[in-house]
């Protein structure tokens, strides 16, 4: 099965029911009065986690999703039926960005998580909530909100304890297969792994963590080349970064000491908080004739390294004979006792504090513009919303409509840009014509 990691959809929440305009007919009761009902809420679009998946996979072919509608109200003072949330399964990890704004939604973990990307629309009052005693048998009723539609990117940064790095055919792979169930493809050619593979390291003390081997860094990772972001942007969530080098020779051009500093450039050019976490240096296949030498000369060109630190730790490996692993696993796990969960790469964390601003910075219940002579665009949030949630059937509603959108001062702002009688009001789809 293919591995997608990154997918743009769009969520459409459900539409509230609409309420109804009904009178009481009944045998006996004299002046019944208003009798409508109130429409559903319309159905909610929500993320859930699923730890049964690895991969966004399901989105590849379905990216459009929408929640039914709300039912409408009913005689009798009935409520209509509110629609079931639709939930969406994502795997742990998932990322989730407004493609219109940027702004990060959230970032699902845990299993179970549950997060509300678009929010079902509420549903209209019937003309049973609009009776008063100067209008006892109102025709008013309004429409059900619409739900709310948004873009959204879903991006997967696999969760892993420990991170597994180092240039291609470093023996990442073979170390996975060695200490985890996991069974990667193992073979002697660059880019074997095209995808994070994960597996459970359990300890015969009790303890375990999840390893990731990723696909392996060139030259120019962090700018995007190679499989460049698509390995960086799941190292971000690891605790521990196990740095693993080539000791072996066989390669006349790799030289282990470059390839640790290369490594390390990139993560440092993508993220520099990627360094600051703990790393072992891990210098692989050293059952190789020449791997002894090779390790010696590494060690030397380390210590000469003043951007070096003293206590780095190297703890060299051999997967084909098992030397050196379990010690490594066990160093591994003491490190992830003491090291906490990092925040991953332009994840904002929420705040407790609440920011309040003052009502003059308060967005306008409505905006004016002439968009040709004669005819006057009226369009803001508040307004937009009134129009959405009146029902244009009932002249009642449309009075009513007329009524609120003078108070709110619509009226009087069209005067003074200058609209005159006979003048064309446009507000969404819905025109009437303007008169002092």
């Amino acid at each position: 099965m293919a591995f997608v990691d990154q997918v743009k959809i769009n969520v459409k929440a459900g539409k509230g029911g609409d309420g109804v305009v009904s009178f009481r007919h009944e045998k006996y009761i004299d002046r019944g009065g208003p009798f409508g009902g109130d429409g559903g809420r319309g159905g909610s679009v929500i993320l859930k986690v699923d730890s049964g998946l690895r991969t966004l996979m399901d989105f590849r072919y379905k990216r459009h999703f929408k929640a039914t509608p709300g039912q409408n109200g009913a005689t009798k003072g009935m409520t209509g039926r509110s629609s079931d949330d639709l939930v969406i399964s994502v795997p742990e990890g998932t990322t989730v960005t407004n493609t219109e704004t940027g702004q990060i939604i959230g970032d699902l973990t845990e299993p179970g998580e549950e997060l509300v990307v678009a929010k079902g629309g509420r549903g209209g009052r019937g003309n049973i909530h609009f009776a008063t005693s100067r209008n006892p048998a109102p025709e008013i009723a309004e429409n059900g909100e619409p739900g709310q539609e948004f873009g959204l990117q879903l991006e997967l940064r696999v969760l892993a304890d420990v991170g597994l790095v180092g240039f291609p055919s470093v023996g990442k792979s073979t170390l996975l297969s060695v200490v985890t169930a996991a069974k990667p493809k193992v073979a002697e050619y660059h880019f074997t792994t095209l995808v994070p593979n994960l597996g459970m390291v359990q300890l015969d003390d009790g303890r375990d963590f999840v390893m990731a081997d990723l696909p392996g860094l060139i030259e120019g990772a962090s700018d995007g080349v190679g499989l460049g972001i698509q390995f960086l942007r799941h190292v971000e969530r690891t605790r521990v970064i196990l740095h693993m080098i080539d000791m072996s020779g066989i390669d006349p051009e790799n030289d282990p000491y470059e390839a640790y500093q290369a490594i390390n450039r990139e993560l440092e050019s993508y993220d520099p908080a990627l360094l600051e976490r703990p790393q072992i240096i891990v210098p692989t296949k050293m059952d190789m004739p020449d791997a002894e030498t090779a390790l010696e000369m590494f060690k030397e060109q380390l210590a000469a390294d003043p951007d070096v630190a003293d206590n780095v730790e190297i703890m060299p490996i051999s997967s084909l004979n098992r030397d050196g692993v379990q010690e490594l696993m066990r160093r591994t796990a003491d490190l992830l006792d003491v090291t906490p969960q990092f925040i991953a790469k332009d994840m904002v964390p929420d705040e407790d504090s609440v920011t309040y601003e003052f009502e003059a910075n308060k967005k306008p219940a409505f905006e004016i513009e002439e968009e040709e002579p004669g005819l006057w665009v009226v369009y803001g949030d508040e307004v937009e919303d009134l129009m959405r949630r009146t029902n244009t059937a009932f002249t009642e509603s449309i009075m009513r409509f007329a009524r609120v959108i003078r108070k709110m001062g619509v009226d009087d702002a069209l005067r003074k840009a200058g609209a005159k009688n006979g003048d064309t009001v446009q507000i969404l789809d819905f025109q009437f014509e303007y008169e002092e």
